[in-house]
């Protein structure tokens, strides 16, 4: 007897998912295509310098004295109180000097000299004020009196 002749089938290929998910695709980078606006599209200012009437003479560094009390004087004049931890009348000072620094185009540079005597945590008060201010150019000076 002989065998049945043998039939080739007809592989069949399913693309109903390859379509399925290029039409995905192409949903998402149009989407995401749409999103993206070009930088000449926006349209933004930005804030020139005024130019000054007459130089003003800044400081290259600005000494801040810690006394022994826990008095903080900054160019002769004393800011807040010896019991203010936060000390926000010297970070004003010290941002507009940070400011003024910045116009002037250089780096606001300041000295650190407390007494002998002076508590440590004083002088830490006197450091995150700097660092409130945007300051990171302290540096120590020998102790005073």
């Amino acid at each position: 007897m002989r065998p049945p002749p043998f039939e080739l089938e007809d592989p069949d290929i399913n693309v109903s998912s390859l379509i399925d998910m290029v039409f995905l695709l192409l949903s998402y980078f149009l989407v995401s295509a749409s999103l993206i606006r070009s930088e000449a599209d926006l349209g933004i200012r930005l804030p020139g310098m005024v130019a000054q009437a007459q130089t003003v003479d800044m400081a290259d560094e600005q000494i801040i004295e810690v006394r022994e009390t826990g008095r903080v004087v900054l160019n002769g004049l004393e800011y807040d109180t010896p019991e203010s931890t936060e000390l926000p009348q010297l970070v004003q000072v010290l941002i507009r000097y940070r400011m003024a620094s910045a116009a002037a185009k250089s780096e606001p540079m300041v000295t650190l000299q407390p007494d002998d005597k002076t508590r440590h945590q004083r002088v830490v008060d006197v450091m995150n004020a700097c660092a409130r201010a945007g300051i990171r150019n302290v540096t120590f000076a020998a102790g005073g009196d």
